[in-house]
């Protein structure tokens, strides 16, 4: 969910401009070499797999290997480094968030000596609680509050107006954007000159921002391209507006990009990027590229931190014999959601199928449908209530199988031997209500 504009000093540092590129560039490697202090540049690796498979010369800016995991330890080290810098005295720093920028946060917060107070919402899993503490360790103060991230929101900002904290917002700062562009300074550096292009997962804009307005001046010829995920692509809605609008409902799924709203300060650096360079990536197609980069290269990314990798597949014309980089935003995935994944992974694949279906009740009945299955079909999961006043009885199947086709060829046999069914893997009401 979006956050409003940041609750800052008027005299408080605020980055450059969008127009001023040579300002900002000059503040964006002054925060680069900043940063070499405390944590050194994230790899930037050449990955094989995947440079075989789209004939094309790809490389990954790992930023799942930063301290924290993820990209936004940079924007809220610079923020905070440059408030401190105006008002050393002000040592209270204050956000709202249930993720990774709350792990940026608490890191940056012990690493300068200050307190800093993280609202986050009662529901956030217990995973993300205990590593925003462990980064923070006593310099954080962890206040858990409402069901839902915007009132975690809210009481935070009502916090930093009563005690005269600093809000650190998890992207729609200048500050924060212009720590965001380290990323850009770091990967031509360690590529020894510009890409042909980079591809960018968008939430609110932060990372997107800060890397545009480094590239656009100093690398003209890279092209950049924009990845959203398809429950929640504020961008594109902007850009379709020329404005921040605000989506009327977002898929929380891949919790690092799920924003309602992209930030005015960031869409400001983004407002001229063409449509066409923005491209949506599917919750569950997100997945199966999780599953790949595991399963094939041992990388762990989060949903958020797959984004750029998951839509090379659309892309692969336009990529192909060009040397091209992707940001993998962050690593921060707790396994527990490890059959989540795989499950919705297997359906957008085809390979898993949720079907409720007709059975008479009578003996043999169930041997009888057990007979139509083929020979890689599976049932993962069955559950029949018995009613003895009726003489059918409703059967909740789960199925799997090797090959989409199978599905086609079993519908078909069920169909021909009189089987009433329905297929309800894609009805998202009924689906999550009885899977």
């Amino acid at each position: 969910m979006p956050d409003p504009a940041p609750l800052s000093d008027p005299g408080a540092p605020q980055g450059v401009a969008p127009g001023d590129a040579g300002d900002f560039n000059a503040a964006a490697r002054a925060a680069t070499k900043a940063m070499r202090a405390v944590f050194p540049p994230t790899p930037l690796m050449r990955n094989e797999h995947l440079s075989q498979r789209f004939d094309a010369d790809i490389w990954l800016k790992r930023e799942d290997l930063s301290p924290v995991r993820s990209y936004k330890i940079r924007g809220a080290f610079n923020a905070m480094r440059k408030h401190l810098a105006v008002h050393p005295d002000r040592r209270l720093f204050v956000c709202a968030s249930a993720g990774n920028h709350a792990q940026g946060v608490a890191w940056v917060c012990r690493h300068f000596g200050v307190q800093g107070t993280i609202f986050m919402p009662v529901t956030t899993p217990q995973q993300k609680i205990g590593k925003t503490r462990a980064f923070g360790g006593d310099a954080v103060e962890i206040v858990l509050t409402g069901d839902y991230f915007d009132q975690s929101l809210a009481a935070a900002q009502a916090f930093c107006a009563e005690r005269g904290g600093h809000f650190l917002s998890p992207f729609d700062d200048a500050d924060v954007i212009e720590g965001q562009a380290s990323v850009a300074v770091e990967l031509l550096e360690e590529l020894g000159g510009a890409p042909d292009a980079v591809v960018l997962p968008v939430g609110g804009g932060g990372l997107a921002a800060g890397v545009s307005a480094h590239l656009r001046s100093s690398a003209p010829d890279c092209e950049m391209l924009y990845v959203e995920p398809a429950g929640g692509a504020s961008l594109t809605a902007a850009l379709a507006a020329g404005h921040p609008v605000r989506l009327d409902r977002v898929d929380s799924f891949v919790d690092g990009a799920a924003v309602a709203q992209v930030g005015t300060r960031t869409f400001a650096h983004l407002k001229d990027v063409a449509p066409d360079h923005v491209l949506t990536a599917p919750e569950n197609r997100i997945c199966g590229t999780m599953l790949e980069m595991l399963n094939v290269e041992g990388i762990v990314l989060e949903p958020a931190g797959a984004l750029s990798l998951d839509v090379l597949p659309q892309i692969a014309g336009r990529i192909r014999g060009r040397r091209v980089v992707c940001v993998t935003s962050g690593g921060n995935f707790d396994f527990e959601r490890l059959p989540e994944v795989k499950e919705r992974a297997m359906r957008f694949g085809g390979l898993k199928k949720y079907l409720l279906l007709r059975l008479p009740q009578r003996p043999g009945a169930l041997r009888d449908f057990l007979e139509m299955l083929g020979p890689e079909d599976d049932i993962a999961r069955f559950e029949y209530l018995k009613k003895s006043a009726r003489n059918f009885g409703t059967v909740l199947l789960g199925i799997e199988t090797t090959e989409p086709r199978y599905f086609d060829a079993l519908y078909a046999r069920l169909r021909a031997a009189g089987y009433d069914f329905r297929d309800i893997t894609e009805d998202d009401t009924l689906a999550g209500f009885v899977i």
